[in-house]
């Protein structure tokens, strides 16, 4: 939100003015390349029974449907915030039952993930009117403002993992790695995979994955600039004419050839056997 006249006229230089911006800050960010390496799958149980009678299985998708995120404040470090992030991951795989069938089949993998992030400290109470009830004294009404929290905000960027390896052990086998058990995961996490929930403890078989993960975590909080910003303008570019659509040739005409369609180059076509295949088409010239 600008405030134009927050300042008055005390920062103006040829035509310039400080405005007043808010605006989220990064206070502290980190990026990691984490190898999740045999992840379980939870299964349920029509694609547990699959997976009891598959010889092989492979991993055709994985995606990240979900994640859960808290903190809190690290004791005898003040401003620093230990972030855990819980990812979940859709994996769907292909498994090779009897006489050269092949079924699809999804699973979900969970992974916990721990940082130390600084977001700085906020000793302050802010609130913020309601439109419509500024009014001093109103009579069967509740006139109340919003209050913000002061702790920051964590944001989480993460790229689509990438498959490294699947493995399948029998169940009897002590293996892999395992943050959670199937009765502490959300309820609309398990949604997405049917109504049998997912099975623990039974079928003869196991899957495994090992994932490779990129994410970036940055800590935010809500900050007030000031901000060099030039006087309203009008533009001096003017509307290009519209072409009638009664001629349709003449609109065709304004059309460049799409070079870029037809070589897998586009960036540097003036390599390719020293031809400029993008060359002016003559774009802005009537045909």
């Amino acid at each position: 939100m600008v405030d134009r006249n927050s300042v008055g006229t005390a920062g103006r230089q040829n035509g310039e003015t400080l405005s007043a911006i808010n605006v989220n800050k990064i206070f502290d960010s980190a990026k990691d390349k984490d190898c999740l390496e045999d992840l379980r799958v939870f299964l349920c149980p029509q694609a547990q029974d699959i997976v009891d009678h598959s010889s092989s299985v492979r991993v055709k998708d994985v995606e990240v449907i979900s994640a859960n995120i808290s903190m809190e404040e690290v004791p005898f470090n003040r401003g620093y915030y230990q972030v855990l992030i819980r990812f979940f991951f859709r994996v769907t795989c292909e498994a090779c039952v009897s006489n050269g069938n092949i079924r699809v089949v999804q699973g979900l993998s969970i992974f916990d993930k721990k940082v130390l992030l600084f977001g700085s400290e906020k000793n302050v109470s802010t609130f913020t009117s309601t439109p419509g009830t500024d009014s001093f004294c109103q009579n069967n009404m509740n006139i109340s403002c919003n209050m913000q929290s002061t702790d920051p905000t964590v944001v989480v960027e993460v790229a689509a993992p990438i498959a490294l390896d699947v493995k399948l052990v029998e169940r009897c086998r002590p293996f892999g790695n395992c943050c959670c058990n199937p009765e502490s995961i959300p309820e609309n996490i398990r949604g997405r995979f049917g109504d049998g929930g997912f099975v623990d403890g039974t079928g003869i078989n196991q899957l495994y994955i090992t994932l490779g993960l990129f994410t970036v975590i940055r800590m935010e909080r809500p900050v007030a600039l000031l901000v060099p910003s030039c006087l309203l303008t009008l533009p001096d570019k003017d509307c290009t004419p519209a072409i009638s659509p009664t001629d349709p040739c003449k609109i065709f005409g304004k059309m460049c050839f799409p070079a870029n369609e037809f070589y897998p180059f586009p960036e540097e076509p003036t390599q390719l056997g020293g031809t400029n295949t993008s060359s002016d088409c003559g774009c802005s010239k009537d045909r």
